[in-house]
């Protein structure tokens, strides 16, 4: 069963019938990192460091995917460094869990790969064992639950409460908000948040960018008034989305604005490769402090482990 992000639970409603928004929202605490990993992050340099370098490897390791499947192996990264911890400096350790971390999201999302299409130029090379090793590694730290849910599962909901009749609109909506949740997952200080927070505040910040000032403020009253968000938490939120949102000239689409009237009518297109500014990070670190991992001496390193 392919995983959609918009739709994580969509496959299996035969199974669940109670597989619906509302269930999203009960359930998704259970695809976040935990509170002490967050607050980790927030205070030591080496974990961040550690992320940073994970995140570069799996966005080197998928480009060829398009954006949605290292989004989804970043999830699984976070998620499993949440329940391992970090321990000293050790880089082939932290790409083999990229790399796996990259094959699990292949495989839910039906993607066609071989090994070979992630093993890339880190100077490392992996046997399929001993990825598989690290993969059943992952999946019992992240207790199978593999169907993430993300902010991608909330945004279509949250972009109805809007009552925005015209389709071209509510498409160029969705596309800048879903390009600002991309934007978002990099960021250490978000990971604190709900994913449906988090897909609240992209779509406020998204309609405050494409909508006129008028229209705004009634926006954010359907936002707020929805039971199923944290007022404090949204605001807390959105107040870094949209700083976010608005750094650099990072952005992977091309908009225009769009008056109340619909007068200007967005186009959105992705920028060509070369547009796309890549932070390259030269700060190596590992994780995994439970297993311990035979290192070889030779480039190829193989299980068992």
């Amino acid at each position: 069963m392919e995983l959609d992000l918009e739709n994580p639970l969509s496959n299996v409603n035969d199974l669940f019938p109670a597989a619906s928004t509302p269930s999203l929202f009960l359930l998704e605490s259970h695809h976040m990192p935990t509170l002490y990993y967050i607050n980790t992050l927030k205070a030591t340099h080496l974990d961040i460091s550690v992320r940073r370098e994970a995140i570069s490897s799996i966005s080197q390791l998928s480009c060829k995917f398009g954006p949605f499947l290292p989004y989804l192996a970043i999830t699984y990264l976070d998620r499993f460094l949440s329940s391992q911890g970090v321990a000293q400096p050790n880089t082939w350790v932290l790409r083999l869990v990229a790399i796996s971390c990259v094959s699990l999201a292949a495989k839910m999302m039906k993607t066609d790969f071989s090994l070979a299409d992630f093993q890339g130029d880190g100077g490392f090379m992996f046997d399929a064992q001993t990825v598989e090793r690290m993969e059943y590694l992952i999946l019992g730290a992240l207790k199978w639950r593999m169907r993430s849910i993300t902010p991608f599962s909330f945004v279509s909901f949250f972009i109805s409460l809007f009552k925005v009749k015209d389709p071209p609109l509510k498409q160029a909506l969705k596309a800048r908000a879903v390009e600002i949740i991309f934007k978002a997952q990099l960021d250490t200080k978000l990971l604190e948040f709900k994913p449906s927070t988090i897909a609240a505040s992209a779509v406020l910040s998204a309609s405050h960018q494409l909508f006129d000032g008028k229209q705004f403020p009634s926006f954010k009253k359907a936002i707020s008034s929805c039971s199923y968000v944290n007022k404090e938490n949204m605001v807390k939120c959105t107040n870094w989305v949209e700083e976010i949102a608005m750094e650099g000239s990072e952005s992977i689409w091309d908009y225009q604005h769009i008056s109340s009237s619909g007068s200007e009518i967005t186009t959105v297109t992705p920028r060509t490769e070369g547009d796309m500014k890549r932070r390259k990070i030269n700060d190596y670190g590992t994780i995994i402090k439970t297993v311990d991992f035979p290192v070889s001496k030779r480039v190829l390193i193989h299980g068992p482990f």
